[in-house]
Order: structure tokens, then sequence, then C-alpha cells
């Protein structure tokens, strides 16, 4: 049980209980104060009015049993929605509140979890575009996808809580005004430590019922879209394994798999574009390991959004096992700072000498 006394300070303060060690400290704050909404948390550590131990922190550190949580008023007399008041059994089947990153009144960025679909398809009955219900909260306006992620691909993925900002976020993705990257654990060491991949996709026919066989393949066809991804070498062990982080520039669909398989370099667990097969190697689970771990993209009301997804379960294992820091914070795209009028500065990726992996398609 949680422990709450005044604060020298005003408002009151909260002991971390031991169920509650290692857990982030806005999912503490859902467990125990469900009226704090994430806005209102993240406003609230940006003053430093919540503190741990009499220290700033953020949404995504996490607690010790033991540690002094500084609660202010606006904690204490915060009320909650009818929806949040709900005793968790009560609460509709089917919430992704619990996978919310961040968020505001123009976006929410959830961490998607491995395993479930973006949106719908033959045979899929729960999605994320099936679930944004229940992320109206007080708008009362059902939220809009901006982009998708493969379904076996956990991490970040953006929702607009607006009209309005779902076409200023597409319109960013549209014009590149935004960095993704993906960390992926590969089999087999990548050519170069950094290197670009420049290699035309186009879609192979499936023969399984629905299309399920249905790949992405490079090629050289006039109908192959153009598609270019930067990678860097984050770690490796040995020559059997590589943490590889990638950056794709062009957003084709199954982009980063096709093309880091094309370097010889599959991702451990994608058996559709070649990954080994590491049953029987320890805590290394045989699904996708493939991660969006992090985006930035400009806002809809100006500045720069810049979000970061933990690694899934089962990566996290991997990463462990083979001595990789799941929590590593190296930016492996450094980029120059860039004015913008109206904005503050907007990061661009610097030119970096590389030798392509692989040749464009030529024009005929």
């Amino acid at each position: 049980m949680t422990e709450e006394r005044q604060s020298r300070q005003g408002g009151r303060e909260a002991t971390i209980a031991p169920d509650d060690d290692g857990i982030r400290l806005d999912r503490w704050f859902r467990r125990h104060h469900p009226a704090v909404t994430h806005g209102l948390l993240e406003k609230l550590l940006r003053k430093g009015e919540v503190r741990l131990d009499g220290k700033r922190a953020r949404a995504a550190d996490r607690v010790i049993a033991g540690q002094a949580v500084r609660l202010p008023p606006q904690v204490i007399h915060a009320r909650a929605p009818e929806s949040a008041a709900l005793p968790a059994a009560a609460k509709p089947m089917g919430s992704l509140a619990d996978r919310i990153l961040y968020m505001d009144k123009h976006v929410i960025v959830l961490d998607k979890p491995p395993g479930l679909a973006t949106q719908g398809g033959s045979g899929l009955s729960k999605h994320v575009d099936g679930m944004l219900d229940s992320l109206k909260f007080e708008r009362g306006t059902r939220p809009k996808l901006v982009h998708r992620l493969d379904r076996d691909t956990s991490g970040v993925l953006l929702v607009a809580r607006t009209a309005q900002s779902a076409s200023g976020l597409a319109e960013a993705l549209r014009h590149r005004d935004a960095s993704k990257v993906y960390w992926a654990l590969v089999a087999g060491v990548p050519p170069q430590k950094h290197g670009i991949i420049k290699a035309a996709l186009a879609k192979e026919g499936g023969h399984g019922p629905h299309g399920r066989d249905e790949r992405m393949a490079v090629s050289q066809e006039d109908d192959a879209k153009f598609a270019l991804t930067e990678y860097a070498v984050m770690g490796t062990a040995g020559s059997e394994f590589t943490w590889v982080a990638a950056r794709p520039v062009t957003g084709r669909t199954h982009q980063i798999r096709v093309h880091l398989a094309s370097l010889g370099t599959p991702i451990v667990g994608d058996f559709k574009y070649g990954g080994a097969d590491v049953r029987g190697r320890g805590d290394i689970a045989d699904r996708l390991h493939l991660h969006a771990r992090s985006i930035d993209i400009g806002r809809p009301d100006g500045g720069r959004l810049q979000v970061t997804a933990p690694l899934p379960p089962h990566m996290v294992k991997s990463w462990q096992l083979l001595g990789f820091d799941p929590d590593d914070r190296r930016d492996p795209f450094p980029a120059k700072k860039k004015s913008r009028p109206g904005s503050e500065a907007v990061a661009q990726r610097k030119t970096r000498p590389a030798s392509d992996s692989m040749a464009r398609k030529k024009k005929r």
C-alpha cells in the first residue's frame, strides 16, 4: 500500500511501495492518481512540482521502493472523469491508456506492443484502429491514426487528437520533416558501421489465403518504388548478431526488413525475409526483433515532438543476454541545428559520406 503524508513544501509526499518497485513514474500515477492526465503530469514534471526524493524527474523514470514522490496540490485536488474513476475490473476491455508515452491537446504517442495490428484486415478482430474510442478522454472526439507499424513491430505510434492535427502530422511525414529511428537485432554483421541502402522495392504476389505469403522484394522493374534507409551499427556480439539502428528516409512497406535482409543480415525472427531460427539460444525469443525506438517530428503548433519508446520484454532479454544496453541514449544519426522562422531549432541530418549498399534502380 502507498503511504502519504503532508509535505513541508505544501501538498503531500507518497512513499513508493514494494509492489510498485521498478515501474515507470507515469505508470505509478495511473495506478494511484488516475485523475491526473498524462498532459498534466508532464506539465508538473517540467515545472519541477512533482519530484522523486527531492529531485527533478521524468515520466519515463523507473521508481524504486522507498522513494518519496512529492504530490503538489494540483495532483491532490484533481478530479477524475467518470471513465478514470472506474475500478480496473470495470473498465472496458481494449483500452490503450496504459500504452500512452506522451499526450497533449494535439497528439497521443502510443507504445504499440508486438503482435497487435495497427489496422484491421482479413481475419483480424483486434487492432489499434478499432480501439481508439478508448482514447477519447475529455474531448469526446475519436483520435485518428497518423501512420502505421507492422503487426509484429513494436514501439512509437502517433495518433492525432483532432482532424487538424492529423493533417499537420501527415504533412510533416510526407515532407520528411520527421526522423524515425528503429532498433533491430540482425543475424551476422553489416558490411559498414554506417551505411545507406538505396534499393527500390516492389510487391511479390503471395500464394497463401488472402495473399498471406505476399512480400516485398528489391527490384529494378519500372513499377518498383525508390526506397532509402540509413543504418548504424550500435553493437555486435561476435560475428553472430548485431544491434542495428535504422532510419528510413522513405516509408515503403517492410522497407527496413527487406533492406537489412538485402545486406545478408536479416532481422532475427523475421522468417518472411530470411530471419535465422534462434530456438535453443537461451533468452533470445523466436520473435521479430524490430522496434520503433523514437520519433522526432514537427509539431502541429510549431516546435518539435521527440518521444522514445522502451524495448518490449522479448527484446530486453535479448539485449541483456548479448551484453547490450536496452536503455542506451546514444544518437546514431547526429544532426545539425537549423532555425526556422516561428519555431524552435529544427534538427537536420548531417550529410555523412557512405558508399551505397545497394544500387538504386536505373531510370529508363
